[in-house]
């Protein structure tokens, strides 16, 4: 393992130079990069300063594919907490980022939230992005931004799901702020957008979250790439969508195919059970038909 240089210092100084006001919250950074080695990927490169952490890679099986969990050992974001990580995947890398609970958001009298991911997958490459849900507390303030870059023949599987609060404590879309931003883009070009921010109206003491009000998670499955055979797409998504037939009332989706090679599955559910039941049958469902891997059983520590 080759520990990768620290950020400039200069980046560092103007943190400090910041005023009082302005420095409320920590600053986390975590740059990670993977390389194919024979028949497995390995971890190339890292750095990270706190509250980023992240575990070594564990090979689950013997597909060549690198669990990495991500973790926040605070316990969760604070006013003022701005987090970035960047990942890299050399070409033909196999990669499944996830977290070993769920991302907390707690409450900010003024200052957000703010995290972003930046992720690129070279030629070949496969990424599956599948952390817990980010559960906003009563009076949080998040700001959230993924980016994911894509080149010639990379394959992507993102899960990205938000609770609507503390529901045991009655906090249903009481935060006070959600920005939420997905960017994918391919090597010929073609992106998607999937984009909300969600804040009360003036004077009043919750969100109106629409139609998704009714419901207890809202959550994304996206599986993109321009190297994706469009018969096994096809085929994938006649079964996908059987899959989500088979919860009514628990759970509601839709698949769209986007203008990038792939599809987009949205999802509303009413409980945290029928939300991981869902996302474990999707997910087994394309592992299973488009690569004839098995879902591996997950260490979360």
């Amino acid at each position: 393992m080759r520990i990768a240089t620290p950020p400039a210092r200069g980046r560092i100084a103007s943190d400090r130079s910041k005023g009082p006001a302005e420095l409320v919250g920590r600053v986390g950074d975590l740059t990670i990069a993977y390389e194919r080695r024979g028949v497995q990927t390995v971890l190339a490169r890292s750095y990270s300063r706190s509250p980023w952490h992240f575990f070594p890679p564990i090979d689950l099986d013997d597909s060549g594919c690198a669990y990495t969990l991500l973790l926040n050992p605070s316990g969760g974001l604070v006013a003022g907490d701005h987090l970035s990580l960047q990942a890299t995947l050399g070409p033909d890398c196999h990669v499944l980022f996830s977290t070993p609970s769920a991302t907390k958001v707690y409450r900010s009298l003024a200052e957000p939230s703010c995290q972003t991911i930046d992720l690129v997958v070279d030629r070949g490459a496969i990424l599956e992005w599948l952390p817990e849900p980010t559960i906003p507390y009563a009076g949080s303030r998040f700001h959230q931004t993924i980016r994911v870059r894509l080149e010639s023949q990379a394959t992507l599987l993102l899960w990205d799901a938000i609770a609507s609060g503390r529901i045991a404590r009655g906090e249903r879309w009481a935060f006070s702020s959600l920005a939420n931003e997905i960017r994918i883009t391919t090597s010929s070009g073609a992106s998607v957008l999937e984009r909300f921010h969600l804040a009360p109206a003036a004077g009043a003491e919750t969100v109106d979250p629409g139609l998704a009000g009714e419901w207890d998670y809202v959550a994304n499955l996206f599986l993109l790439g321009d190297g994706l055979p469009a018969e096994k797409v096809k085929q994938l998504t006649d079964i996908l969508a059987d899959i989500l037939a088979n919860q009514p009332g628990q759970v509601l989706g839709g698949i769209s195919e986007p203008a990038a090679p792939g599809f987009a599955i949205k999802l509303l559910a009413n409980s945290a059970p029928a939300l991981g039941a869902m996302q474990a049958a999707l997910w087994t469902a394309v592992r299973t038909h488009l690569w004839g891997l098995s879902v591996p059983a997950l260490r979360r520590y």
